[in-house]
């Protein structure tokens, strides 16, 4: 198997013999990883658990976390899940990658589609399940929303959405979740929406796959599935706690697998994990401060704040000249949108983008973003 370097890796080849500005405070806006503390709340329960260490953690999850992440789904999207409809995970990173494996393992050419540009996991997931793939380009021209060909898709046996987007922080309303859960019953492949940002609304909050399921009238999610996870909602990355949830029929298959991959969450950090899950306040907090983040991105650099996520998809001349210069004269690494696409019939969708991660507090945020408007002004 030959896997594509990460997108850090490519940027740090780029960077390579650039000497920074030591003028200024380095400061990285590559990677969507919350800058702030894991409320105290978790990591105290966290502790209190610590003992349960001498413990063999379950694959399927203890009870406490399956309700935990049931509450979250009732309260949250309106959705009473069974026991059989959701599943514990370690983080949702692993499940990108081993469940298209699973699924398509007995496929003898099996073909994959997902949103273009993407989270890496998903081509490294195609990779290892020998899929061809076809790409979702988001573009300016389609509004970095999905465009439907039918024709591609009536060959497809897994597609994977994300939205709320990394990296354009499009989204999409319930109604168009719902086209496509429709197209997922009328072909007869398996829909999987990477939701992991779920919770990091402006305003409104933004629907589930789902819900859409409900709202279109597919009650048992058949060929439906969500993955999303608190290391974004709960500034907890460390925690690995996700969870996939939705058609108990491919599910019930899919726990058989996972007994043999080797990925139950250690007790401890289940119990961190349930209280984070079940806990909004803390999740307000964090919200608000991404929304400040936003308005003074839009007061600096002019660019529309977004419905939801923490990142910017700003255009510039020239992406990759501009990150260097960047670097060398300000000192702040972005990440360029090519990086983070493939060519879809010649045509990069993430050329001549960089990604923007909001991350830090809004006072170093400020800073960067008006070192970075420096740069872009004198770019130009």
């Amino acid at each position: 198997m030959r896997f594509q370097p990460y997108p850090f890796e490519k940027l740090n080849t780029l960077l390579a013999g650039i000497m920074p500005n030591e003028v200024y405070e380095s400061s990285s806006l590559t990677i969507g990883e919350p800058q702030f503390e894991t409320p105290e709340f978790i990591q105290n329960k966290l502790c209190e658990n610590a003992s349960l260490l001498k413990k063999y953690p379950k694959t399927s999850g203890e009870e406490l976390l399956r309700t935990a992440m049931r509450h979250f789904n009732a309260k949250r999207f309106g959705l009473e899940l069974s026991n059989e409809q959701i599943i514990p995970t370690f983080g949702t990173r692993e499940v990108l990658f081993n469940l298209p494996q699973f699924l398509l393992h007995d496929k003898n050419s099996p073909v994959m589609a997902f949103t273009n540009p993407f989270y890496q996991i998903y081509e490294g997931a195609a990779i290892a399940s020998r899929a061809k793939v076809h790409y979702i380009s988001l573009t300016k021209e389609n509004n970095f929303k999905p465009v439907i060909d039918e024709e591609v898709l009536a060959a497809c046996d897994l597609v994977i959405l994300n939205f709320p987007n990394n990296p354009t922080a499009s989204t999409l309303s319930i109604e168009e979740l719902g086209k496509w859960i429709k197209l997922a019953l009328k072909y007869d492949f398996i829909l999987l929406n990477d939701e992991c940002y779920s919770e990091l609304y402006t305003r409104d909050p933004v629907p589930s796959l789902l819900q859409a399921a409900k709202f279109i009238g597919n009650d048992t999610f058949k060929n439906t599935l969500v993955v999303n996870s608190i290391s974004k909602r709960s500034s907890a990355p460390g925690l690995r706690s996700g969870f996939i949830a939705g058609d108990a029929e491919i599910l019930k298959k899919y726990m058989q697998y996972r007994t043999y991959v080797g990925c139950a969450s250690p007790l401890p950090l289940q119990y961190a994990a349930a209280a984070a899950w079940n806990d909004e306040a803390h999740v307000e907090a964090s919200r608000a401060i991404y929304k400040e983040n936003f308005r003074l991105a839009q007061e600096i650099l002019e660019c529309a704040i977004p419905k939801a996520t923490f990142y910017i998809w700003l255009k510039v001349p020239n992406a990759l000249e501009f990150t260097k210069k960047l670097y060398k004269d300000y000192n702040v690494k972005v990440l360029p949108g090519e990086f983070l696409s493939r060519n879809d019939n010649g045509i990069n969708p993430g050329k001549d983008f960089i990604r923007i991660a909001l991350v830090e507090n809004p006072q170093k945020t400020q800073e960067v973003l008006t070192r970075l408007k420096k740069a872009l002004d004198e770019h130009k």
